[in-house]
């Protein structure tokens, strides 16, 4: 494990060059969690940049994918690299606000004096893994939503602050809907970004099969602190955005709303298009993306990229699209032939 980290990045540097050498060198430690996080999951590359790119946003995380491709083991060992503490909650039916955001017991001292003690929930992280969300009641699914947005909870009229930073990734089985409740609009746009979850390639899935079931395994290594992510998140907003990428973002955006579209097939297709959070979460994850990857700026090819896990949760098309076997992926695909 390693011990001796780095200062935190500093942040309100006024001068321009300091900025930017602040943003390369978080550039090179983000490469470095996110080798990091590479030595524990196998194959999901794409799936642990954009993890990165919603908690360097401040956002939170939507993973939608079947059983067993590592979507836990993910958030387990991004709490490790990231130095954060994290929980996990299984969401079920019978699963209650109390559970998750805490309760308060009556208790009496030695003089006999009763009183309210609050005991804290889970919620009470910095990483927090929602699992299976849809599983549990909308009274449930409320409370932790209401968490996310507020960052505080209120038990019995009083507030409690909750741990900085705070991140929820809450994951979907996409197949089983069986008894399950699934999240309203306004509350799935509460989540940055959405990101599906697929099978790994051939070869990941050859090292993973031999690596994990041997005698020895690798393990991950902190590479970051909680108050380092909370100063690069602070430095993520200092990163420049040019008027050709500000440009590409309202017209992706308002071009995948109906009532504003020039396109006729998104009048055609979709019921109802993204908000004002679209445009604000492409504002800020393609800025992460860019420091990511090592570069100084956003791109237009960094929103074309982000289009679909931003969108995707934040548009539906309508009978007659699900009729024609229209899809929201291709919906978001023909959005961005416009910034071509």
């Amino acid at each position: 494990m390693q011990t001796d980290l780095p200062p935190p990045f500093t942040d309100a540097a006024a001068d321009p060059e300091a900025v930017l050498r602040d943003i390369e060198a978080l550039g090179g430690k983000l490469r470095a969690v996110r080798d990091s996080v590479g030595k524990v999951i196998y194959g999901q590359r794409d799936v642990i940049d954009q993890t990165l790119i919603s908690l360097l946003s401040g956002g939170h995380l939507l993973l939608v994918g079947l059983p067993g491709l590592a979507k836990t083991k993910l958030v387990e060992t991004l709490g490790i690299v990231l130095g954060l503490d994290a929980r996990r909650v299984q969401f079920t039916p019978d699963l209650m606000p109390a559970d998750i955001l805490g309760s308060e017991v009556l208790e009496e001292d030695a003089a006999g004096r009763r009183a309210f003690r609050f005991i804290p929930g889970p919620v009470f992280t910095q990483l927090l893994m929602a699992d299976e969300i849809n599983r549990a009641s909308p009274r449930t699914q409320s409370a932790l939503l209401q968490s996310m947005q507020e960052y505080h909870v209120s038990v019995g009229g009083k507030r409690h602050d909750l741990p900085r930073p705070f991140h929820v990734l809450a994951t979907q089985n996409p197949l089983e809907q069986e008894g399950t409740y699934p999240l309203p609009e306004a509350q799935l746009d509460r989540f940055l970004l959405q990101v599906d979850v697929g099978y790994p390639d051939e070869a990941a899935e050859r090292e993973m099969m031999i690596v994990t079931t041997g005698s020895r395994q690798p393990q991950a290594e902190r590479v970051l602190t909680a108050a380092d992510l909370q100063a690069a998140q602070a430095l993520i907003r200092r990163v420049p955005i040019g008027d050709k990428v500000v440009d590409a973002i309202l017209t992706l955006v308002r071009a995948g709303r109906p009532d504003s579209t020039d396109v006729e097939d998104i009048k055609k297709h979709v019921a109802w298009g993204p908000g004002p959070r679209a445009s604000q979460a492409l504002m800020l994850a393609s800025r992460a993306r860019a420091v990511l990857q090592g570069r100084l700026a956003p791109s237009v090819d960094d929103i074309v990229a982000l289009a679909g896990p931003v969108l995707r949760h934040r548009m539906a098309t309508n009978f007659a699209a699900r009729a024609e076997g229209v899809t929201v992926d291709s919906v978001i695909a023909k959005l961005c032939t416009k910034l071509a």
